[in-house]
């Protein structure tokens, strides 16, 4: 199974001793199971169509995907098309964002301020690709934005407090999870340093790194994605 990863922005040069650079985190994540395929978007490098792979899956980014930048609204274009074409998609962070954007939903800037560090997610509403299944996941966050409002025929189908639409589906072919799959706690530690005073209050990069005792479910999540692929 060829899936296109689709590379919305770099790990910065001083945190790649950590866990690599985007597409080296998943390939640790999925590449014992999946062929990946990297597509860097964020350099203007993209496939000619959905059907140059057989599955698709995005990484997260710094940017927003309401910015007015070229390679955000032709990624907007590559989701709807991927969208009409029934490929499976898979939206992690700035990619659900995305999902939601590009189908005619909402993102913003969430009042909640930033989400950091390790969050529990309660499943509501639960998928024959959760196998095996579990009522709550627990995965790493870095976003401040957050989808408001749906696009038509999505669901939320995981959710917390601080992110009510934690995960998504759009009919059979589409999913989205608002956190990262892919981080390891070392380079989530290392974000939240980096923004600690400017970006980010003190309190809640302390709070963020106080979560991260409890550990992500990286391999639970895994196991999801690749039953999702593989259907």
């Amino acid at each position: 199974m060829r899936v296109g990863l689709l590379v919305c922005d770099h790990v910065r040069e001083e945190f790649r001793g950590v866990a690599g650079d985007y597409p080296d985190m998943f390939e640790a994540l999925l590449g014992d199971r999946l062929e990946l395929r990297p597509y860097f978007l964020v350099d203007d490098e993209f496939p000619d169509g959905p059907g140059e792979c057989d599955a698709w899956l995005t990484t997260g980014s710094r940017e927003s995907v309401y910015d007015d930048i070229g390679w955000v609204h032709r990624f907007a274009d590559l989701t709807r098309k991927v969208a009409a074409s029934d490929h499976k998609l898979v939206g992690v962070c700035f990619g659900q964002q995305m999902i939601a954007h590009a189908l005619g939903g909402r993102v913003e800037r969430s009042n909640r301020g930033w989400g950091i560090g390790v969050k529990e997610v309660t499943v509501t509403e639960p998928q024959p690709w959760m196998d095996p299944p579990a009522s709550a996941f627990r995965i790493l966050n870095s976003h401040r934005d957050q989808v408001t409002r749906l696009p038509h025929g999505a669901q939320v189908i995981a959710s917390n407090e601080h992110c009510p639409v934690s995960a998504i589906a759009v009919g059979d072919s589409i999913i989205g999870f608002q956190g990262h799959p892919e981080f390891v706690p070392d380079y989530s530690a290392a974000l939240m340093e980096a923004r600690r005073g400017t970006l980010i209050p003190d309190d809640v990069v302390d709070a963020g790194l106080a979560s991260l005792q409890t550990g992500p479910d990286r391999r639970l999540l895994a196991d999801w994605i690749v039953a999702f692929i593989l259907g």
